[in-house]
């Protein structure tokens, strides 16, 4: 793979990742998931869903934890106490004595930035159980506040040719590379990769989407959640490509604003 898929952020430290993580919450068995990683993904979602994901990923964890990274949902985001319980129920269930990264899931709708949870977080990286604290979120200017002042490690949030709005609000608000972005919503829901009304150029493919996410200067990381194999091997080979070229980017852009309406 080309240098530059590969990447240290500041949110996983002494961790070299590939910087196209996975997630298997939309069918990837264990097949799947043990191809990913023989082909160097090493950056995976932990949800409650992607049962093909639970036993490569105990196996890797065991065998090789400072080259794995877990990025963790805590379930119940709302309350203090159900960040810590989800932290605790995602080591036990792991085997691992630490998560690289908690998530708040959803910001907003699924979960809370309150005292509470703020504390419990806090108290959960201090201890060493959890080394980054994090937050998916579709509000993009409440995003870009967290960004410029919080003790957030990690924002997830969404990003790609169609909605490409986080370059205004939220990576302008960034401190030195701080927090790490974790992109998802590659494909818009697959409406990227559709032919829209009065249309009749290029169509995007999955891992043009990934290409366009990893291309910006301000993501570190992007998220996938191949079906099965075949996506999964196809976005591989995509990334090959390398970054986009301008007239790429100009298409891809043009795309998106159509898709977008």
């Amino acid at each position: 793979m080309n240098d530059w898929l590969h990447g240290t952020p500041s949110a996983f430290p002494g961790k070299l990742l590939f910087r196209l993580g996975l997630a298997a919450n939309y069918g990837l068995d264990e097949g799947g998931v043990r191809l990913a990683m023989e082909r160097g993904v090493n950056l995976f979602l932990v949800t409650a869903r992607g049962a093909g994901l639970r036993a490569p990923l105990k196996e890797a964890l065991r065998s090789r934890r400072e080259q794995v990274a877990v990025v963790a949902y805590a379930n119940i985001g709302w309350f203090g106490w159900g960040v810590r319980r989800g932290a605790e129920k995602a080591l036990a269930s792991l085997g691992t004595d630490y998560l690289d990264v908690l998530l708040l899931g959803w910001l907003g709708v699924g979960s809370a930035w309150s005292a509470a949870t703020e504390r419990e977080l806090l108290r959960l990286r201090q201890s060493g159980q959890v080394r980054a604290l994090g937050v998916s979120i579709h509000d993009r200017p409440r995003a870009g506040r967290l960004a410029a002042a919080s003790p957030l490690d990690l924002l997830m949030i969404r990003y790609n040719a169609a909605h490409p709005g986080a370059e205004r609000d939220v990576f302008p608000h960034r401190r030195e590379g701080r927090p790490t972005i974790l992109a998802y919503t590659a494909t818009s829901w697959r409406k990227l990769l559709r032919r829209p009304r009065g249309w009749d150029g290029q169509v995007m493919t999955a891992g043009d989407c990934y290409r366009f996410q990893l291309s910006s200067p301000h993501v570190d990381l992007a998220l996938s959640a191949p079906r099965n194999r075949t996506e999964l091997e196809q976005n591989l080979a995509a990334l090959e490509r390398g970054p986009l070229s301008p007239d790429e980017e100009r298409w891809m852009r043009d795309f998106g604003r159509k898709v977008h309406g």
